[in-house]
């Protein structure tokens, strides 16, 4: 294998300023837009600016880049816990959602990945106070200090006014969560891609202060060339604003005192700080080529050096960041004269400015100082202008900006650069002030991409044109930007709305499929078709939501293997229909309702449109009264839509709440008497007082056992074989926490405290049995089943009734309930809404055949979540599908007119991040000295409750029944609101303590 074989760039994605995704990132350059803000008020306190006064406590600047608008994450995506999110560094997340989308980027997992203990994970970030750790801090170290400091200057203050601040002061940065504090681990950050993502190479993180990315490509270029790995990850992230960082960059001087960042230019008076991350999927190009892979561009070399001994170890050194260039070019064989773009370094601070100009000017040659602006010079750039100084994360964002110019064919602009150093006057380069063609007159093009490191850690990129790359147009790439731009600021883009298309292909056999998909040159005819509307017909069928070029490329391998294929990258393949009457399984369907979750934020409105009702009032986190009333709401909604489609369910069945919802859609009971119960309860402020839910990573059966000795916890929710929650009085609950966290069992305590689904709710139940008592019911529409009783509601009317009060004291047992469904026939599994009962039932039908599929998703658009379940289910020959009304072509009774569907989904997804620690502040919460504190306001952090009476809404003894009299068992040792998607607590903690 050559030592110098050239290294594919396959994939990429980012996330920096303004920019949530690598294309977006690309249009804001082409456009010249700057993304530099003040610091938002969520990242440090007002008070540390004072633009006369600098020092360690106060700063002269306040502005730089910043990404807490887009900074989300979704942890039903990777199985990852919520309450983790909120307490892990948000670098670990970030950098994982960003990898994450770079594989997809290159083809997916599934296309990408042949053998993952060759895929590699390699990425630079600093090992700098980040928002994760300072909240740590501020617990264990400051609250320290706040209680010393008051024992000193008070002398007699009583101990117990120092507890009392103490506690104080922790209650407003939230409850302890030590199981995630592995989030805080900073060199954790490839190690959780790689668990996450399932890559089993070498997955470690570089530290090279702004030369990290870089250094790591570097890594993973001589991986890929040794043959250790066949593909690598790499890149870098950096998301750290913390004060102590300010402070040093403050106390070196180094911040613009302007607020702007201008590289090379005369007026260039510091730097800004910015954050991002960035990641690039590397392959070896003669792999990519066999593999039929687009290419983005290509690495040719790459150089690493030290400067070596100098007076400073702050002061940029020409000698070593030459050797850097040197051993780059050298390494790629080419003629450094055929440069074309020099991504460079440029962080607006006079002395690294001027350094890295002479190195320039010593490497690739002078120019003629009469014409600076010459077209015929080599661009010169930095992205930093832009965006800020985004540290470790530097490289990764010159890197990504330089092969997506090649990859186009553009030279971008640089920003702030009005009037230039006169020492690149006298370079071969010059600075590009607006995007242009790249005239490269027939030579495959070249560019350049420096990071130079503090402490003198340089390196160095070399990168070539993809070979038969075909460049963009200038009037294109803008017109992109501005289309970007348009949306990004909510004015209307046409075909924003429009569906996602569907590709239906049917015949009486797999290489019938292979016909029809023909060959990459087909494509084009493939893409342009949607089949909705007309159905095709014969055993063997593939369906595929949101064609792409690399969708079809995996289609047909898929289909060539001849082997079931369910849901990934949107395709369903199969030769012998699940749900086909006619086929060898003749399974049964079944609708499953969800219940309450810690995250409930569905995309509706263009369902809601399509069947002209109102948007449903969505609570996506906090009180649980009205979350569950929203989660009723939603299923019912959804379940009117996908009878308008042809999709009835053979049988129903629900998870806590969502049994409810079941009931109402079986019309087992009137829905005015569902709105009168939500309205006489008032449950959406109901709290049990004394009360704790957690969820545990693991089953019921060592659940059962742990809490057996505990008295006054039960386990409530048999979820799937790797979950079961526990609920009862708080500190007995945690006590149980405690013991299996000692046995390396995650456990999380939820936010809910609703009792439900445990004894701890019996003494609340008077006002709920009297409705129950006088409900009308009648027999279900559609087989409906229990997952109290894990089979069907029984016949008789009054043992309804008491079924409807055990649901409510004894515990979800859905494990049970699914493996008796699966016993009942049932091969396909629709969950009616969003969360986590798809990843239950397949972690409990784990290796069975099975289909899952949400009718609602947090992603998308309802309507294109709605046209994947009608996909799934004809791949798997369901009959008596209508789908003409995601098509536009049927109406649906009932629409109001004016009313249409096709609206689009709301931006965004997934969990904010807090990427800031500002300070804790009690204000006038608690006083010492006995002083008399001020009642509690909205808003406030509240103490646990010890004792405190009900919620007038759910009195005890306010009905003439008791749960005893209705003949309700509390089994001691009972396995209730999902808590996890996906079915798995933790994996990532699980695997990392097995060790």
């Amino acid at each position: 294998m050559s030592a110098a074989e050239p290294i594919a760039v396959v994939g990429l994605a980012a996330l920096f300023p303004a920019a949530p995704d690598a294309a977006t990132f690309w249009d804001n350059i082409v456009a010249g837009r700057d993304a530099i803000t003040e610091v938002p008020a969520e990242r440090w306190d007002p008070e540390y600016y004072d633009p006369k006064h600098a020092g360690a406590e106060r700063f002269y600047c306040r502005r730089g880049g910043f990404v807490d608008d887009i900074a989300t994450f979704d942890p039903a995506r990777f199985g990852i816990m919520p309450v983790a999110v909120d307490h892990a560094d948000p670098d670990q997340l970030l950098a994982l959602s960003v990898a994450a989308a770079a594989v997809e980027d290159a083809g997916g997992t599934d296309d990408l990945v042949d053998d993952p203990r060759r895929v590699g994970v390699i990425l630079g970030r600093g090992g700098y106070y980040n928002a994760g750790i300072v909240r740590l801090d501020q617990r264990v170290r400051v609250a320290e200090q706040v209680c010393t400091t008051l024992r000193e200057v008070l002398p007699g203050i009583a101990e117990e006014e120092v507890e009392r601040v103490r506690e104080a002061f922790r209650q407003q940065l939230g409850p302890e969560h030590p199981e995630a504090m592995i989030g805080l681990v900073p060199n954790l950050t490839a190690s959780r891609v790689a668990n996450r993502l399932d890559l089993q190479g070498p997955a470690y993180t570089v530290d090279a202060a702004c030369a990290s990315s870089l250094v790591a490509v570097d890594h993973a270029v001589r991986e890929l060339r040794s043959g250790r790995c066949d593909v690598v990850l790499a890149g870098g992230s950096h998301h750290c604003h913390d004060v102590t960082f300010w402070s040093v960059f403050t106390q070196l001087g180094a911040l613009s005192p302007t607020g702007v960042i201008r590289p090379f230019d005369r007026k260039a008076d510091g730097l800004l700080i910015g954050e991002g991350t960035g990641v690039v999927v590397l392959q070896r190009l003669s792999d990519a080529v066999r593999a039929g892979r687009r290419v983005y561009a290509v690495i040719a070399g790459t150089g690493v050096s030290s400067d070596g001994r100098d007076t400073s170890l702050m002061r940029p050194k020409m000698a070593g960041q030459l050797l850097a260039l040197q051993r780059a070019w050298a390494d790629s064989g080419l003629d450094p004269a055929g440069v074309g773009l020099l991504e460079a370094h440029g962080t607006g601070t006079p002395a690294g400015d001027r350094t890295e100009l002479e190195t320039i000017a010593a490497f690739f040659g002078a120019g003629d100082a009469a014409d600076p602006a010459s077209p015929a010079r080599p661009g010169l750039g930095s992205v930093k202008s832009m965006i800020g100084h985004t540290m470790p994360a530097a490289g990764a964002a010159g890197l990504i900006k330089a092969v997506l110019a090649l990859h186009h064919g553009i030279l971008p602009p640089t920003i702030n650069c009005e009037e230039p150093s006169r020492a690149l006057a006298v370079s071969r380069f010059r600075i590009v002030d607006r995007a242009e063609p790249w005239e490269a007159g027939g030579a495959p093009r070249l560019a350049g991409v420096n990071a130079f490191g503090f402490g003198g850690t340089n390196a160095h990129v070399v990168l070539q044109e993809a070979p038969g790359a075909t460049p963009a147009t200038v009037a294109a790439a803008l017109r992109r930007s501005s289309k970007r731009a348009a949306a990004a600021a909510g004015a209307p883009v046409r075909g924003a709305d429009a569906a996602e298309r569907v590709l239906l292909l049917a015949g009486a056999s797999a290489e019938d499929i292979l016909a029809q998909l023909g060959t990459p040159a087909d494509d084009e005819a493939l893409l342009a078709r949607d089949d909705l509307a007309d159905l095709p017909d014969g055993p063997v069928r593939l369906a595929m939501v949101g064609a792409t070029a690399k969708r079809l490329a995996v289609a047909r391998r898929v289909v060539s293997q001849g082997r079931p294929w369910r849901g990934r990258s949107d395709l369903w393949f199969t030769t012998d229909g699940l749900l086909d009457p006619q086929g060898s399984h003749r399974g049964r369907l079944a609708f499953l309702f969800p219940g309450v979750e810690p995250e409930f934020a569905p995309h509706v409105e263009d369902v809601a449109a399509m069947l002209g009702v109102p948007v449903p009032d969505i609570e996506p986190v906090g009180l649980v009264g009205f979350q569950a009333q929203g989660i009723v709401t939603v299923g019912r909604m959804l379940n009117r839509a996908l009878a308008a489609c042809g999709i009835a369910p053979d049988v129903i069945g629900g998870h806590s709440v969502g049994e409810l919802t079941a009931t109402l859609v079986a019309k087992m009971a009137p829905e005015a008497t569902y709105d009168e119960l939500f309205a006489s309860l008032d449950i959406a402020r109901m709290e049990l007082p004394d009360t704790l839910f957690a969820a545990l990573g693991c089953g019921v059966d060592e659940a059962a056992p742990a809490v057996a000795e505990v008295p006054g916890v039960v386990v409530s929710h048999d979820n799937c074989p790797h979950q079961a929650i526990i609920c009862g009085e708080e500190a007995a609950v945690r006590s149980v926490l405690a013991r299996l966290r000692e046995r390396r069992i995650m456990a999380v305590e939820l936010p809910f405290r609703s009792g439900f689904h445990s004894p701890m709710l019996e003494p609340y139940l008077g006002r709920i049995i009297d409705l129950v008592d006088g409900l009308p019911y009648s027999t279900p529409a559609v087989e409906t089943w229990s997952a109290t009783i894990c089979a069907p509601y029984p016949d008789d009317e009054q043992a309804v009734r008491v079924l409807g009060i055990r649901h409510l004291l004894e515990p979800v047992r859905f494990r049970e309930t699914v493996e008796n469904l699966w016993a009942a026939g049932v091969r396909g599994f629709v969950q009616v809404g969003t969360g986590s009962l798809s990843g239950f039932v397949e972690d409990t039908l784990h290796g069975r055949d099975i289909l899952c599929v949400d009718a609602a998703s947090a992603k998308r658009r309802g309507l294109d979540q709605l046209r994947r379940v009608v996909a799934a289910l004809w791949a798997e020959g369901r009959p008596g599908l209508d789908p003409r009304v995601l098509t536009g072509g049927a109406p649906v009774v009932g629409r109001t007119a004016g009313s249409r569907p096709g609206l689009a989904a709301r931006s965004g997804g997934g969990r904010p991040l807090r990427l800031g620690a500002p300070l804790v502040r009690l204000g006038d919460t608690i006083r010492v000295a006995g002083a008399a504190r001020r009642p509690a306001r909205t808003g406030d952090v509240a103490p646990a409750s010890h004792g405190a009476p009900p919620h007038p809404a759910v009195a005890p003894g306010a009905g003439r029944a008791r749960a005893s009299d209705a003949g309700v068992a509390h089994p001691a040792g009972a396995p209730a609101t999902p808590a996890v998607v996906g079915g798995r607590v933790g994996e990532e903690l699980q695997a990392f303590l097995a060790e």
